[in-house]
């Protein structure tokens, strides 16, 4: 019998991820969220953005604070906790 690791399946920023990088002025791909990242020194690819914003792959801690980083936005905003954009 199989355990499940994760008491909820995908995960909750997903959605909002995809949001932030679409009020970014201009506008912001996956490829360009990767490379932002990336010149931040840590690790990302295209593909594991892509399947965070389709809810196909778990987002951890460390992750979910990069990602707010880079957006610019408040980790509670990504998790759906907070309305508000500022940091």
């Amino acid at each position: 019998m199989s355990r499940k690791l994760f008491l909820i399946s995908g995960n909750i920023c997903g959605d909002r991820v995809r949001i932030g990088r679409a009020l970014q002025k201009p506008p912001m791909t996956q490829e360009d969220l990767a490379r932002k990242i990336n010149l931040m020194g840590e690790e990302i690819t295209p593909l594991i953005i892509s399947r965070i914003e389709k809810k196909q792959r778990h987002v951890c801690d460390a992750e979910l604070k990069i990602l707010a980083k880079a957006l610019g936005v408040s980790m509670e905003w990504l998790c759906g906790e907070d309305d508000d954009l500022t940091i």
